[in-house]
C-alpha cells in the first residue's frame, strides 16, 4: 500500500497495511455491519468520498475487506482477516478511553453521537411501538442542535430535521455531557440529577432511556490518574 518499513516483525508488517489515515476507522465502521458505502461515509463524514472508494480498493486487494454487488447496490463486509481484527480494535478502544482523557470541545460531533446511539439501540428494550428520541444538545451551534432518533423493530434512523412523528421522549443536554455519558466519564445518575440532562416525557421512558443501548465495552474501562497529553 506504500513504503515498507523492512522488517520481518510482525508488527512492522500488520503496520505496513494498517497505519494509513483512516483505515482502522474504515475497519471499525464494519464490524458492526455490512455497509453501503454512504453509509460508511456517515460514520466518517470528515473523510472525502475519493479517499474512502481508493481505502476500500486497497483493503479490498489486501484481503480485509470483500465487496458483494447485487445490481446497482454495492455492499461491503469485513473477510475472515479483517474480522480478526475486532480484538485488536476494542484493545485500541480500552486504551485510548484510559489513557487520552476526555474529548476536546473540537471533537464534539453529534452526527457521530448520534450514529452511535442508533447502531447500539435496542428496539425490544423500548415501548413497542415506533419511537421518536428528540435530541436538543444545548452547546451546538443552532444548525447543528436538533437532533431525532426514530427506532421501529426494523432499525434505527437519524434525522437533522424534524420527521413528523409523535415524540416519545425529549433529551436535552449538552453534547459534551452525553459523549461523557457514552464512555463512561459521568454516570447517567449523576447526570440527571445535576439537572446537566433534563428528560421530558412519561415516567416510565424517562427511567426507561438510559437502559435502551449497549453501551460500548469500553465505557467501563478504568480510567489513568495521569492522562496521556498530545501536542
Amino acid at each position: 500500500m506504500g513504503a515498507t518499513y523492512g522488517q520481518f516483525c510482525p508488527i512492522a508488517k500488520a503496520m505496513e497495511l494498517l497505519d494509513e489515515r483512516w483505515t482502522m476507522l474504515i475497519v471499525r465502521e464494519l464490524l458492526y455491519h455490512p455497509m453501503h458505502f454512504n453509509e460508511l461515509r456517515r460514520g466518517m463524514p470528515r473523510m472525502s468520498p475519493s479517499l474512502l472508494s481508493k481505502r476500500l480498493t486497497q483493503l479490498e486487494r489486501a484481503g480485509l475487506v470483500d465487496r458483494h454487488a447485487t445490481g446497482n447496490e454495492v455492499e461491503y463486509r469485513l473477510s475472515a482477516a479483517g474480522a480478526e481484527l475486532r480484538p485488536v480494535l476494542e484493545g485500541l478502544a480500552a486504551w485510548g478511553v484510559r489513557w487520552m482523557g476526555q474529548a476536546g470541545q473540537r471533537e464534539l460531533d453529534p452526527k457521530l453521537m448520534m450514529r452511535q446511539l442508533a447502531l447500539f439501540v435496542d428496539p425490544t428494550r423500548m415501548p413497542d411501538r415506533r419511537n421518536a428520541i428528540e435530541f436538543q444538545f444545548t452547546d451546538m451551534p443552532a444548525k447543528l442542535c436538533n437532533w431525532w432518533l426514530v427506532v421501529d423493530p426494523d432499525g434505527a434512523d437519524v434525522c437533522d430535521f424534524n420527521p413528523g412523528h409523535e415524540v416519545t421522549l425529549t433529551v436535552r443536554a449538552p453534547l459534551v455531557a452525553l459523549v461523557d455519558w457514552w464512555l463512561g466519564n459521568r454516570g447517567w445518575s449523576e447526570l440527571t440529577g445535576s439537572g446537566t440532562v433534563e428528560l421530558t416525557g412519561p415516567s416510565v421512558v424517562r427511567r426507561g432511556f438510559p437502559h435502551w443501548f449497549e453501551l460500548p465495552a469500553f465505557a467501563t474501562v478504568p480510567r489513568a490518574d495521569v492522562p496521556l497529553t498530545v501536542g
